[in-house]
């Protein structure tokens, strides 16, 4: 009969099986290396992660973006500044000495990688490929092209993706790597597959390309899509394409159906040549289909990674109770019989470190004992992140009936983003002019990794309201449930699997408008959080348990990989994996 190894289950051992080439414009590798702007890099890096201890054989493919994604300064008023976040790759990576070149109209482009080794638990690593095109011969324009993350234009856009996807696939074959799954996290990477359909014809003319050719791509290409907003969706003129992409790649991706409303769609691009797509929550997968119902798009919901975002105290005491929950983190379903008093002190000393950063980055002391609210997001204007300003007069009330109340908001707007950074200035606005000595609002500047772990940690219920059907999936939330942190949200994304209704957090009822929204927002303020936070504090105890046990044990990156790795890199059938597994876990 077999037996349990220790070892993780081997998938190197699936019949056809090799390694997997991941792909995404942003990858949150390290808290010091700024490669990333927010959910989708960080879902990218929790997810390698994840690959890492699970010993699935993987490699990333990123851009080095060496001046970062930009650094936020907001004044008294709230108005957003941006400073570029420099870095030294030297600091944190080993080059490789491999070359490779990429046609940008007309000009011949060199590209280096850099190379960031993720260990994981038992050792297994993921090496992190950052490409970088700031090599003596290019041109001062061309050296610049992964310098910035979502800077510049649409050129400037299009030239970075021909970097990141046919870039990528060369530097693949450049380094003798052995992939033949290929992970397109989001559109930016789509151009990989015209590489490789250059690559399946031998580098002769696309135009010759079959549709065996184009098959033999497809059995390689899987694809992630994570926007419901369609101008999320990347997309680029006729006129960019044949002058950045060229002529001919142009008219077989028009011939190809990639292009949509007269541009070239991304999207598009990556559906057509993929075997495998999906979705990242199940009402994502519902509205990506209704988006693109010529496709099959499947449906695998996010998850983060819970050693990255569990608090140090909260893992102090799961490694007491639960040690098992860092091998399987179904065990985490365990958390429901913590003692109380434990579960009441880890988070006390969660909240005491947020309160601290809070008093040293704002210098602003809040109250360890007060109601504590935590609203951290891009600053986005679907986000409503003034939802909860709808009816001052009415938050005041509830304010003094909580015996105070705090709120913590946090985030950046794109440096374009205008509307996101009124919204930004008007949350300021408001936070002084009611704040008083029961409500206290602050706005943290400079939302990032750091900031982030500790805000998902340290608050005692985490909000979130954005306008219906315009949130993916969301991981905050999640980050925030790993820490037995309920959430108070409205029913979209990650969310309608989420919430149990007073064990997991609440949710707002949704509405035909805003207002009829924060109606029922103040609602469950007032019947619900306020109240129980108020009660006996075993109860909130109680709740917290069975947010990290219901929530902690499914939205997690270890069981989302899994799902990937069955679903859409190596799809075997069962009687397939259960000999193969038979075969793994004999010792």
């Amino acid at each position: 009969m077999p037996t349990t190894s220790s070892k993780p289950f081997s998938y190197e051992a699936l019949p056809g099986s090799g390694q997997v080439a991941y792909f995404s414009m942003e990858i949150a590798i390290h808290p010091s290396m700024p490669t990333y702007s927010g959910g989708l890099g960080v879902l990218a890096g929790d997810t390698l992660r994840s690959a890492a201890d699970l010993g699935i054989p993987l490699a990333a493919f990123t851009l080095l973006h060496r001046k970062g994604y930009f650094q936020q300064h907001l004044d008294p008023d709230g108005v957003q500044t941006e400073e570029v976040q420099p870095w030294n790759p030297a600091d944190f990576c080993t080059e490789e000495p491999a070359r490779i070149t990429v046609s940008i109209e007309d000009r011949v482009v060199t590209v280096r990688a850099w190379r960031y080794d993720l260990e994981g638990r038992f050792g297994h690593v993921v090496p992190v490929y950052l490409l970088d095109t700031d090599l003596d011969g290019n041109s001062g324009w061309d050296r610049g092209l992964t310098d910035h993350l979502y800077g510049g234009d649409t050129n400037y856009r299009l030239q970075q993706e021909i970097v990141l996807g046919m870039g990528g696939v060369r530097m693949i074959h450049a380094l003798g790597l052995n992939v033949n799954v290929y992970h397109m996290n989001e559109g930016h990477a789509a151009l990989l597959t015209l590489a490789l359909l250059e690559s399946q014809v031998g580098g002769g003319p696309l135009g010759a390309a079959t549709k065996a050719d184009i098959e033999q791509v497809r059995r390689k290409c899987v694809f992630t899509t994570h926007t419901p907003v369609p101008a999320g969706h990347d997309r680029f003129s006729t006129e960019q394409a044949i002058r950045i992409l060229g002529g001919e790649r142009t008219a077989r991706l028009e011939k190809l159906g990639c292009f949509r409303d007269g541009l070239l769609n991304m999207t598009l691009l990556a559906l057509c040549f993929s075997r495998y797509a999906n979705g990242v929550a199940l009402q994502h997968g519902k509205v990506s289909r209704q988006m693109f119902p010529e496709f099959t798009i499947d449906t695998i919901t996010n998850g983060v990674h819970a050693a990255t975002w569990m608090s140090a105290p909260v893992q102090r005491m799961m490694d007491e109770h639960i040690p098992a929950w860092r091998r399987d983190h179904l065990c985490l379903r365990n958390a429901i019989e913590l003692p109380e008093s434990e579960v009441l002190a880890a988070h006390a000393r969660a909240k005491d470190e947020l309160l601290s950063e809070v008093a040293s980055c704002a210098g602003v002391v809040l109250n360890p004992k007060a109601l504590t609210l935590g609203f951290a997001r891009r600053a986005a204007t679907y986000k409503r992140a003034t939802l909860l300003f709808t009816d001052p007069e009415r938050l005041k009330k509830i304010a003094v009936a909580a015996g105070g109340l705090q709120i913590l908001y946090a985030g950046k707007a794109h440096p374009q983003d205008e509307p996101g950074k009124a919204l930004i200035r008007q949350v300021i606005e408001e936070a002084a002019r009611l704040s008083n000595d029961a409500l206290r609002i602050v706005y943290l500047e400079n939302y990032a990794w750091d900031l982030g772990a500790l805000l998902t940690a340290g608050v005692d219920v985490w909000v979130n309201t954005p306008r219906r059907p315009y949130e993916a999936s969301g991981t905050s939330g999640m980050k925030a449930a790993m820490n037995g942190v309920p959430s108070l949200s409205i029913l979209d994304g990650w969310w309608i699997e989420g919430c149990i209704e007073g064990v997991t957090g609440w949710a707002i009822e949704d509405g035909a408008n805003d207002q009829e929204e924060a109606n029922s927002l103040y609602a469950k303020l007032e019947s619900a959080v306020v109240p129980l936070y108020l009660a006996p504090p075993e109860r909130w105890a109680r709740l917290m348990r069975t947010t990290l046990a219901f929530n902690g044990s499914y939205f997690n990156t270890n069981r989302m990989v899994k799902q990937y790795t069955r679903s859409a890199y190596y799809p075997v059938s069962l009687l397939e994996r259960a000999k193969v597994e038979e075969e793994v876990y004999v010792d």
